[in-house]
């Protein structure tokens, strides 16, 4: 059942906390040697707080709107006393003192937490095929990817691992997953959810999100860890909150009168079954009531360049800090050796390929000589950018085009052609250079029974009306089997 559904039923009394944590970590002992989700999975710690949910209703004290609902958490992301690796040989070992302030924020709701879930290696990549622990897989098909970075996080939703999972979304890495693996995923604005306790990558991209079954879910869960937070001072909130209480009822709007802006550039260059969705979706809305407009973003095409240099250069910078000496995993040299020895075996060592190629090129693009030629003209491109979309979004309420420009592809396909692998991320980076709202959700199964995916965008604060059309679509879309094709139902 949905989470909705799930903290209706804990608290209306017609199941319990504990009842729906042993099925979680059911299903996770049945279908997740096959998935490969899970990093690690507290199973005393869940039905500990499953019981202890359990309690409070038995008192007769008001429960939380997550009360009883088991989640997982991206292993990126804080959570006391629970491994913290973000994928990475990096940090092997490391247990975090304290939560996150989001993680802090739905124990406080009530989610039971189940434990960490996979991602690409400090959340570089599309795919998940880069995390230290190995690649998850598509449950509905499990020779392909589930996306990335917050590959785990979608797979887990996705197979039943829990009614919702945080992410984190730097240039689509909560979107594209969702996208591949049938879920919702949202990327809230920049600042409306606090990054405190979670490991950067590029910090004035990053931004905590959730993935879950329907848009409801995903509003309601984003209602309880948005706000401003003292420990992070981008973070904040225009409304002081009041906006977030209606974005559960925004989902059951109509949408008489919306304007939908079409991107049909967008389409040029995706496979039939995404052309197919986002053409399918757009007739929905209007048969709904919004009108479409057709919209062009030109400058948008130059969204990926711009997006890979910020987010290298930002990530040479953040992960300067693990050199084995102040933070990280520290190699075993001779007496002999020296500083700059010890400096580039910790981190030859501790680092992956990928998370390797993208410090080096971002150092490179920061250095002297080369700064103004790419990243100073990077930034200028995003400045063009976002004023591009913030122009477009006030003749519009919403942008409506494709999440990913095909459904799940084969492991190892994408390996050897790391730009290709960056331009899965065509019609995301947009959104976190902009720092808007999206979401993705799915629209049926494609040709090879594969999820497909439409994308919406709004203006920055504006996730009332994002939740309003997602939930309109929601309503339209072709409905997903119950179970991914990929796992076998136990008994």
């Amino acid at each position: 059942m949905s989470l909705i559904t799930l903290a209706d039923a804990i608290q209306a009394g017609t199941t319990t906390a504990t009842l729906a944590t042993q099925g979680a970590l059911a299903r996770v002992g049945a279908h997740d040697d096959a998935v490969g989700a899970f990093v690690h999975v507290d199973e005393a710690g869940a039905l500990a707080a499953a019981a202890a949910v359990d309690a409070q209703a038995a008192a007769g004290r008001p429960l939380g709107p997550l009360a009883g609902v088991p989640v997982t958490i991206k292993d990126l992301i804080a959570v006391a006393g629970q491994p913290l690796t973000a994928g990475s040989a990096m940090l092997a070992g490391y247990l975090p003192p304290r939560d996150a302030t989001v993680v802090r924020k739905l124990r406080e709701a009530g989610a039971v937490i189940l434990g960490k879930v996979s991602l690409d290696e400090f959340a570089m990549g599309s795919t998940n095929e880069h995390a230290a622990q190995g690649p998850v897989r598509n449950p509905w098909d499990l020779g392909r990817v589930p996306g990335g970075s917050s590959g785990g996080s979608a797979a887990a939703v996705a197979s039943g691992f829990g009614a919702a999972s945080l992410g984190t979304d730097t240039g689509g890495s909560v979107r594209l997953p969702a996208a591949l693996c049938g879920v919702v995923g949202v990327k809230p604005t920049y600042g409306r959810v606090s990054r405190s306790g979670v490991v950067a990558y590029a910090s004035s991209l990053d931004q905590v999100g959730p993935l879950t079954q329907t848009v409801a879910d995903a509003a309601r869960v984003l209602r309880c860890i948005a706000g401003p937070c003292g420990e992070d001072a981008t973070s904040l909130d225009p409304s002081g909150g009041a906006d977030a209480e209606g974005w559960e009822a925004a989902c059951g709007r109509g949408v008489d009168g919306l304007r939908v802006g079409v991107v049909s550039a967008w389409l040029d260059a995706v496979s039939d079954d995404v052309r197919l969705a986002v053409e399918t979706a757009a007739a929905a809305l209007e048969a709904a009531g919004a009108t479409l407009h057709e919209v062009a973003l030109p400058l948008a095409a130059h969204a990926v360049p711009a997006y890979y240099v910020i987010a290298m250069s930002e990530a040479s910078a953040n992960l300067a800090r693990y050199d084995g000496v102040r933070f990280g995993h520290r190699a075993a040299l001779s007496a002999d050796d020296d500083l700059d020895a010890l400096y580039a075996q910790s981190r030859a060592e501790g680092f992956g390929p990928e998370v390797r190629r993208r410090v080096i090129l971002g150092t490179w693009a920061l250095s002297s000589g080369y700064y103004d030629a790419y990243y100073d003209r990077a930034c200028r491109v995003r400045r063009l950018v976002r004023d591009e979309l913030t122009r477009t979004l006030q003749r519009c309420d919403v942008l409506l085009g494709p999440t990913a420009p095909r459904c799940a592809w084969p492991l190892g396909e994408a390996l050897a052609d790391p730009v290709a692998t960056y331009h899965m991320d065509q019609y995301t980076t947009a959104a976190n250079l902009a720092g808007l709202p999206a979401v993705s959700l799915p629209w049926g199964l494609g040709a090879d029974g594969l999820p497909a995916a439409v994308q919406l965008h709004a203006a920055a604060f504006d996730e009332a009306t994002l939740f309003r059309a997602a939930g309109a679509l929601e309503r339209a879309a072709p409905a997903l089997p119950a179970t991914p094709t990929g796992l076998t139902e136990t008994p």
